[in-house]
């Protein structure tokens, strides 16, 4: 069995296999100061993201019709609402999802210390993922509770009003600015 070290040094060299092939910005503070201790390392991390996406049971090529981790204007909406509409003729929806982050934890006991910092600064819905015997670590899924999910378009018909598109991306708006005060509370504590 390899050794948290080796798995550690593993993990941080390689590549990032995200499709958007980067870190988000607002999370990479706390990214660099989780994997700067010796019994954690991060896995996967997402800051907060608004996404027009199809709906569709599986992960597949071209889900995402449009997809941000910065807050979205009104305007920005419409066009990209225009955009999903001449791409898709399907269901597609709307999406406002919180904070992620995947830790790699030594030992059960710094699981839980992280799980107790991470619940101090607001991250609610985080648990410890079953334990990975044959990759010798345990694992902690630490994730916002702001989220908003909702049809929006259905055979290349808008479904609410500009009224309600102006409230949605508010809404959105908020709740991706509440999950990025988590990131910074939790880099504080950690």
């Amino acid at each position: 069995m390899k050794s948290f070290e080796f798995l550690k040094k593993q993990q941080l060299l390689r590549q990032d296999k995200s499709d958007k092939s980067c870190i988000d910005k607002k999370i990479l503070q706390l990214m660099k100061k989780i994997n700067s201790k010796k019994d954690y390392y991060t896995t996967s991390s997402c800051s907060g993201r608004i996404v027009l996406i199809k709906a569709k049971e599986k992960k597949q090529e071209g889900l995402f019709l449009y997809r941000t981790h910065e807050k979205i204007s009104i305007r920005k909406l419409k066009t990209e609402l225009q955009k999903a509409v001449k791409k898709y003729t399907g269901l597609i929806y709307f999406k406002m999802e919180g904070c992620i982050i995947h830790v790699a934890c030594s030992s059960m006991r710094k699981a839980h210390e992280l799980l107790n910092k991470a619940k101090l600064a607001g991250w609610k819905k985080s648990g410890i993922i079953a334990p990975e015997s044959k990759k010798n670590r345990f694992v902690c899924e630490l994730a916002s509770t702001e989220k908003i999910e909702m049809p929006i378009i259905n055979k290349r018909k808008i479904l609410v009003s500009p009224e309600f598109l102006k409230i949605l991306a508010a809404e959105a708006n908020k709740k991706l600015g509440r999950t990025w005060q988590k990131i910074k509370k939790l880099e504080k504590i950690y």
